[in-house]
C-alpha cells in the first residue's frame, strides 16, 4: 500500500496494530506506533484503543498508559479499553482509580471492574460493585450477571447469591436459561444442593454447560451415583460431553466406589466420546482406585494407572 503512494485509512491502521498485538512482539508494536505518528495519520478513538489494547496485549502496561495519557482522543471506548488491560496485569488500583476519573461510564465499564475483580479473587469488592451498579442508571446484563454469579461461587456467598437469583427473576433476565449452569454451579458451591436440581429440572436450556454443571455439582456433594444417572441422561439426549463433564463422571465414580463403571467411562473417553484423556482424568481414576479397600487385589491395575498418571504428567509439564 504504501510503495504505490496510499496511506492506509484508520480501519486499515487499526487492523494492522491489532494483527501485531496478536504476535505479542512489542518491539513490531512499537515500531507501527512510530509509523503512525510520523505518517500524520490523524489517530481516532478506534486507532486509540487498539495500541493501547495491543501494548496490553505484547506485556507492556506501562507503554499502554503512557499513550493513554498522551492521546486526545478519550472517548468511554478508549477508558474502558485502559481499565481492562490495567485489571488484565492485576493492577487493581489503577484501574480502580481510572473507573472513577471517568466522566462517562457504560456497562461495559462496569463488566471491565466486576470481572476483572472477581478474576483475582477479591469477590468482596466484584459483589460491592455489582450493589454499587445496580443503584446507578446502569442496568446489569447477562455479562455482568456471569460475573457475579462466580464471584459469589468462588466466595461461598451463598446469601448474595440467591438475592442476584431474585433480581435475575424479578427483572426477568434469564428467560432463555442461558445463567442457568452459572446459577447452578453458584448454589453447588455455596453448600445447596437441592436449588441446583431445581434450577436444572426446570431449566429450558439443557446444553452441555448445563447437564456439566448439575453433573459436577451432585458430585461435588456426593451425590455420585445420582450424578451418574445424569449423565446417563445427557447421552440419550445427544448432547456432547467435553473434558469438565468427564472429570465430574470420574469423580463421581470414585466417590461411589464404582471401579468398573469408572473404567468403562474412562475406555469410552476416547473410544466413543473422541475426548483425550488429560492428567485430571488419570488422576481421577487413581482416586478411584485408592478409594477401594483391597488393594492387593487392585495392586496390577492401581500400579499400570499410576505409571500412566506419571507418564502424563512428564509429557504435559516437560
Amino acid at each position: 500500500m504504501r510503495r504505490v503512494g496510499v496511506m492506509p485509512d484508520m480501519v486499515a491502521v487499526a487492523t494492522i496494530v491489532s494483527a501485531f498485538g496478536l504476535l505479542g512482539d512489542l518491539g513490531v508494536a512499537k515500531t507501527i506506533h512510530c509509523f503512525i505518528e510520523k505518517s500524520g495519520v490523524e489517530v481516532d478513538a478506534f486507532v486509540s484503543s487498539t495500541l493501547i489494547n495491543t501494548y496490553g496485549e505484547c506485556g507492556s502496561l506501562t507503554d499502554a498508559y503512557r499513550f493513554f495519557q498522551e492521546t486526545a482522543m478519550k472517548n468511554t471506548v478508549v477508558w474502558n479499553t485502559m481499565i481492562h488491560q490495567s485489571l488484565e496485569h492485576n493492577n487493581l488500583d489503577l484501574g480502580k482509580q481510572l473507573f472513577d476519573l471517568m466522566s462517562e461510564r457504560d456497562v461495559a465499564s462496569w463488566n471491565s471492574m466486576i470481572r476483572g475483580f472477581a478474576n483475582v479473587g477479591e469477590y468482596e469488592e466484584a459483589l460491592a460493585l455489582f450493589h454499587d451498579m445496580e443503584i446507578s442508571v446502569f442496568r446489569p446484563n447477562t455479562l455482568t450477571l456471569l460475573s457475579t454469579l462466580s464471584a459469589c461461587a468462588s466466595h461461598g456467598a451463598l446469601e448474595a447469591g440467591a438475592w442476584i437469583h431474585s433480581y435475575v427473576n424479578n427483572n426477568d433476565l434469564n428467560r432463555d436459561g442461558s445463567l442457568d449452569s452459572s446459577l447452578i454451579d453458584m448454589y453447588s458451591k455455596c453448600g445447596d444442593i437441592a436449588k441446583p436440581i431445581q434450577i436444572f429440572e426446570e431449566s429450558p436450556r439443557k446444553d452441555l454447560f448445563t447437564w456439566t454443571s448439575i453433573i459436577c455439582g451432585l458430585e461435588m456433594h456426593g451425590h455420585g451415583k445420582k450424578a451418574l444417572c445424569y449423565f446417563s441422561e445427557m447421552n440419550e439426549s445427544q448432547v456432547s460431553q467435553d473434558e469438565v463433564t468427564m472429570v465430574g463422571v470420574l469423580s463421581a465414580c470414585a466417590h461411589a466406589g464404582l471401579i468398573e463403571q469408572g473404567r468403562r467411562y474412562f475406555q469410552s473417553m476416547e473410544k466413543v466420546f473422541g475426548l483425550v484423556p488429560k492428567i485430571e482424568h488419570y488422576g481421577c481414576m487413581v482416586d478411584l482406585l485408592r478409594s477401594l479397600s483391597n488393594q492387593l487385589q487392585l495392586q496390577p491395575y492401581y500400579t499400570s494407572v499410576r505409571s500412566l498418571v506419571i507418564h502424563q504428567s512428564l509429557r504435559e509439564h516437560p
